[in-house]
């Protein structure tokens, strides 16, 4: 069997809940009438005991009417709307006297029902409503009397309401079924608006979105949820072929450069010095290609899957001098002032690698912009329970407006003024995931022309790593 659409599914829903809400009231409106009808015929046949009770008599053990003739004159000698029956019995159940209506016909005694109780009996094929009443004078018990009404017209009346109800009941529950469709119909037009448009989002067509219903309702918030959900899986996807551009484009110069020098080198013959110039000029065109290679990959590890942190005992000081050794050349082929200044052995609890690539990061940018005969300071200190590495040089800057932008992969500020300083833009988007990623606090200041001061703050203890 197929499911019921969502649209059928509120309204079912919607009926079941009102359906049970009309049922009860439908059961108490039933019950107040058959109250209100029995009360009325109950409170008929006591004022009939009453008053049989105060018009018999007995002379010699029989039971005499007061007055024989009102009795043969009452109500009881004709069938009216709501006839009144009366039956006298002897102590033996034998039948003493009964009123003229009920003709061939005669009241049974119920054994089984106490005195003065009301209830419902029949009367050939006819419902009845009948109270047994002991007879006594003088403290002594000489018969009974029975009194009943008949419950033919108010059995039609409860029946014929009975029907009513059950009829309006059943038309209630179709007509609410359908208005229930028709407006859940109207309800979940956003819903169906999102359906059509997420039918016609691909990979290449994210510009559709689902137009924002009129009322502020959880509708409205799920289709703006769903929309800005939209708007940032845009936004990865292009970045993530401007990525894939912008690594091809960066990938295929060293590729092009080395491919062209090896060109020209067999096309005649030269000697050992030019081949040995332009050998080493294609072995460092690949060393930049491995470092190329190397941060695509560490970028692709965090694109695709969430870095796993290698928790244990990290030494800030000999990273710190293990950088400086590897940048050795280069400072002094520079003749760069490097100070370092830390105090004392800092020790945290954090992942050794991502440690090494951010300071490796950091502090080879600091190398490689500072000009000839700069300086470059580092200093490691305790702030609070944080510890603090500060990484200053006086090289070329910043500009303020590139400071945001500088974490984009591939971004190079003022790359074009100085064509000498060879880079990829991808280490400071490297560290700032890291960071993110350690919750190690990054920060940076920069000014043209003056230099720039990376702050790192560490956290002493890995339990910290993930806490705001």
């Amino acid at each position: 069997m197929n499911q019921l659409s969502f649209k059928n599914r509120i309204a079912l829903n919607y009926i079941i809940t009102t359906g049970l809400l009309i049922l009860v009231v439908f059961s108490v409106i039933y019950s107040i009438v058959k109250h209100t009808v029995y009360s009325h015929i109950d409170e008929n046949i006591k004022v009939e005991i009453q008053n049989h009770l105060k018009e018999i008599k007995v002379e010699n053990g029989k039971v005499i009417l007061i007055d024989e003739e009102e009795w043969e004159e009452r109500e009881h000698n004709t069938v009216d709307v709501n006839p009144v029956f009366v039956e006298f019995l002897d102590l033996n159940k034998g039948i003493i006297e009964k009123a003229p209506n009920l003709k061939t016909q005669t009241l049974d005694f119920h054994d089984s029902v106490g005195n003065y109780e009301l209830f419902d009996t029949k009367m050939g094929d006819h419902a009845i409503r009948q109270i047994q009443v002991e007879l006594n004078i003088q403290n002594k018990k000489i018969g009974y009397i029975i009194i009943a009404m008949s419950l033919a017209d108010s059995k039609m009346v409860l029946n014929n309401l009975f029907d009513i109800m059950f009829l309006s009941f059943l038309a209630i529950l179709i007509l609410l079924f359908f208005l229930a469709r028709f407006f859940a119909g109207r309800s979940i037009k956003p819903i169906n608006a999102i359906i059509n448009t997420s039918k016609i989002i691909t990979k290449d067509n994210l510009k559709a979105r689902i137009p924002l219903p009129k009322t502020r309702d959880e509708l409205y918030t799920l289709s703006k949820t769903i929309n800005n959900l939209l708007n940032r899986i845009e936004d990865a996807i292009e970045r993530e072929k401007q990525f894939t551009s912008d690594a091809s484009h960066e990938l295929r110069t060293p590729l092009t450069v080395i491919k062209g020098t090896l060109e020209v080198l067999i096309r005649k013959p030269r000697d050992n010095k030019e081949y040995e110039d332009k050998i080493n000029y294609c072995i460092n065109e690949v060393d930049h290609l491995n470092m190329l290679v190397d941060q695509l990959l560490t970028m692709a590890r965090f694109d695709n899957q969430k870095q796993h942190i290698n928790a244990e005992n990290v030494y800030l000081n000999a990273i710190i001098l293990d950088v400086l050794t590897l940048n050795s050349e280069k400072i002094k082929g520079k003749k760069l002032d490097v100070k370092f200044d830390a105090g004392t052995d800092f020790y945290i609890q954090s992942d050794n690698f991502l440690i090494i690539t951010i300071l490796r990061n950091i502090i080879s940018n600091a190398v490689k912009y500072t000009n000839s005969a700069g300086e470059v300071s580092i200093l490691l200190f305790k702030e609070g329970d944080k510890i603090i590495c500060k990484i200053s040089d006086s090289g070329i800057g910043i500009a303020k407006e590139d400071l945001e932008t500088i974490f984009n992969p591939f971004f190079r500020s003022n790359y074009t003024e100085h064509p000498e300083i060879k880079g990829v833009g991808l280490g400071l988007s490297i560290v700032k995931r890291i960071t993110e990623l350690l919750n190690i606090k990054f920060k940076i200041e920069s000014q043209i022309g003056v230099g720039t001061t990376v702050i790192l703050a560490f956290n002493k203890d890995l339990e910290n790593v993930f806490v705001n």
